[in-house]
């Protein structure tokens, strides 16, 4: 049986939901609804049949909806998430999850409650790259992750109610989130911003989060740049890992490069130690192409079947919601390191 569900919100992002969902053998799109009836008719197409309202209450009144997935302003998601809890379906939500921990805290807790899935739509977690780095992580390719170093800049979209760290940073967060070993997680955040075109909210920031154990990770984001970049380098103790997310050819390159030092010079003579540098050769493993959102409407079917986490659940948004206000904070204060509460929580 297929599962109904209906997707709320058709500006940006809720058009490339539709198609996914109206592509998938596992769900049935039975509603798209947004204020502007025009945008939402035009999001399923001339001659559809997938009903179109402005009316949300007409959406939950559907018992043949069975999951609803947000793709609505990210000052909204909190109202018109819950809401979809309270009715007893389960939730898709575009990032981010909430406006503020204390939101999000309250939506991973009404899904706990209902026995519902919350999932969060960081969509880069679902690419063959991401899903290629998680694998090469996990086996313990890489060896021992020493630091991330993310870019991601272009010129715009200059967001009207979130500045540049939650509009961008949120896919960098939540890769390092599902990317990570468990004890290797941010513990705090450093970051700054800046508004040089007056555009009332930071356009172009810096984040750096130790991690847990050792290692660091940093994140550049930019809406001013004249050029698009994608890049994160992932740089482990046994091997380093590039990550062009706009090559054509090769989008994941790994190299057998590091530092070595000599493992017998006691830590107060490491000073003086001879470094040698491993210069081995560089592979391109291959990828299997799917488009994202296609693996991520097939996972959020799955775990609404299985009743389980998705891969991106609640949880996950919630940890990467704590980074972000982290961030925030330490914008305000000028830079100021900020605990991560979610650490101390335990999340």
């Amino acid at each position: 049986m297929t599962l109904g569900v209906a997707v709320v919100g058709a500006g940006y992002w809720g058009p490339n939901l539709v198609r996914n969902f109206s592509a998938s053998d596992e769900w049935d799109l039975r509603w798209v609804c947004d204020l502007d009836e025009g945008r939402a008719r035009k999001a399923v197409g001339r001659y559809s049949t997938i009903g179109v309202t402005t009316d949300f209450d007409r959406v939950l009144d559907d018992p043949a909806v069975h999951a609803v997935a947000v793709a609505t302003p990210a000052s909204t998601h909190f109202d018109v998430t819950a809401a979809v809890l309270d009715s007893g379906r389960h939730a898709l939500v575009e990032k981010p999850l909430a406006s503020t921990v204390a939101e999000a805290e309250k939506l991973v807790d009404l899904a706990d409650e209902r026995g519902l899935v919350l999932m969060c739509d960081h969509t880069y977690c679902y690419t063959p790259a991401v899903r290629k780095i998680r694998e090469l992580v996990a086996a313990d390719q890489l060896g021992e992750i020493q630091y991330l170093d993310s870019v991601r800049i272009n010129l715009g979209l200059v967001q009207r109610d979130i500045d540049v760290v939650w509009d961008l940073a949120p896919h960098d967060l939540s890769i390092w989130d599902v990317v990570l070993p468990p004890d290797r997680k941010p513990t705090a955040v450093s970051a700054f911003g800046a508004d040089p075109v007056g555009a009332g909210r930071s356009c172009v920031a810096y984040l750096t989060l130790p991690l847990e154990g050792g290692g660091i990770a940093h994140a550049h984001v930019n809406w001013l740049s004249p050029t698009k970049i994608r890049t994160m380098i992932v740089g482990g103790s046994k091997k380093m890992l590039v990550w062009d997310d706009l090559s054509t050819t090769q989008r994941i390159s790994l190299y057998d490069k590091g530092v070595e030092l000599s493992a017998s010079m006691a830590p107060a003579a490491r000073a003086d130690t001879l470094i040698s540098y491993r210069l081995g050769e560089m592979v391109a493993p291959a990828l299997t192409e799917r488009e994202a959102l296609g693996s991520m409407v097939a996972e959020f079917a799955a775990a609404v079947r299985e009743r389980r986490p998705a891969l991106t659940d609640g949880r996950s948004g919630l940890r990467v919601i704590h980074a972000l206000q982290a961030a925030s904070e330490s914008i305000a204060a000028g830079g100021a390191v900020v605990q991560l509460e979610s650490v101390r929580k335990g999340i």
